[in-house]
């Protein structure tokens, strides 16, 4: 016997992203900010004032890439039940990506699911992490391991929240808009090379192109079986490094950075980026103070944890190469003579 359950259908997951001044939001039922205590300390203010809720909470967490964990998503539904959320109820996220993809994570499960929005505060998580659904957190075998897809109701991205973020926090986020230039668009990538980003009108400008670039991309796959892997550029080899320095030493874009160079590396060794090109990525990451290099102490275990990559099967390591400048390739034939003799060239430099 056979019983066929028929839920073949469209669901329309398509929002908003509004690059503007932040509009005053009416919410007609229960809404949690969640944010942390140094957005908190600078920010919290200005967002409760343009926002107009049935009832309003607020959920801060501790920040920092090592509270992306099991406690804080604790912190969070422990919130929402004590004051009686329930489906209808919705989560803003204020911060940066870590609270970008807790906040939705916890937004996913809680009661199987429940809408949330997000209001970034650093220019990494305005022109990347908000964008695209993707939510988790972090454990002891890598980064954002454990998740889900679950795509916001809106995003609102105030360049105003930049105003007070740190020239490093900035540096982190241009990493990733350099991965989205070099993998999708090299007019993008050159306008890049001589954009002043201290003028308001060229970073709104900047800002809008990413994240066209990656909402065009997500479009295409939102759940990342085939060409939205290519946003992962440089994060195969960032990641091991994130897990090995205990989230501690490197911010994400820091560590995107070094891996884009490694990546690099890997592009010119199967022919696909030439020494020029790679050398002009990675001048434009040093243009920002980002780190292009890392000292690999141990080649082997580095090499194993690229198995604990989501892209990658039990036997094959995938890998996001640039073809050049302004396209990629997704590669899972990379040997493991080829990858150790990469890794080798970062084994012996203190970054």
């Amino acid at each position: 016997m056979l019983v066929n359950i028929p839920l073949k259908k469209t669901i329309d997951n398509s929002y908003n992203i509004t690059i503007d001044t932040l509009p005053n939001l009416y919410f007609d039922r229960k809404v949690a900010i969640v944010t942390n205590t140094t957005v908190s300390k600078l920010h919290l203010d200005y967002l409760k004032k343009h926002i107009d809720a049935k009832e309003l909470h607020v959920i801060t967490l501790q920040d920092g890439e090592q509270y992306k964990n099991q406690q804080s998503i604790d912190k969070i539904l422990n919130s929402l039940f004590e004051n009686r959320f329930n489906r209808k109820s919705l989560l803003i996220a204020f911060g940066g990506g870590v609270i970008g993809d807790m906040t939705g994570f916890s937004a996913s499960i809680y009661q199987r699911g429940i809408d949330f929005i997000q209001i970034p505060t650093t220019l990494l998580s305005q022109v990347d992490a908000s964008v695209g659904g993707k939510t988790g957190m972090n454990n002891s075998y890598g980064k954002n391991l454990v998740g889900a897809f679950h795509q916001p109701k809106a995003v609102y991205i105030d360049t105003y929240f930049l105003t007070t973020l740190p020239s490093r926090e900035f540096s982190a986020g241009f990493a990733e808009i350099v991965k989205m230039a070099v993998t999708f668009n090299k007019d993008f990538f050159e306008f890049l090379q001589n954009a002043d980003l201290t003028d308001e009108k060229t970073l709104k400008k900047v800002i809008n192109k990413a994240v066209s670039t990656k909402a065009n991309v997500v479009a295409l796959d939102e759940k990342e079986h085939g060409i939205r892997a290519a946003l992962n550029y440089g994060h195969t080899f960032g990641h091991v490094i994130e897990n090995e320095t205990k989230y501690t030493k490197y911010l994400h874009g820091e560590a995107v950075s070094i891996g884009m160079v490694m990546a690099n590396e890997l592009a010119v060794q199967m022919n696909l980026m030439s020494s020029d090109e790679a050398k002009s990525i990675k001048e434009l990451l040093l243009k920002y103070d980002l780190p292009v290099s890392y000292e690999i102490k141990d080649i082997q275990k580095f090499y194993e944890a690229f198995f604990l990559d989501k892209k990658s099967s039990d036997t094959n390591i995938t890998f996001i190469v640039p073809n050049g400048i302004g396209d990629v390739k997704i590669s899972d034939e990379c040997s493991k003579e080829l990858l150790i003799s990469v890794l080798e060239k970062f084994g012996d430099y203190d970054g």
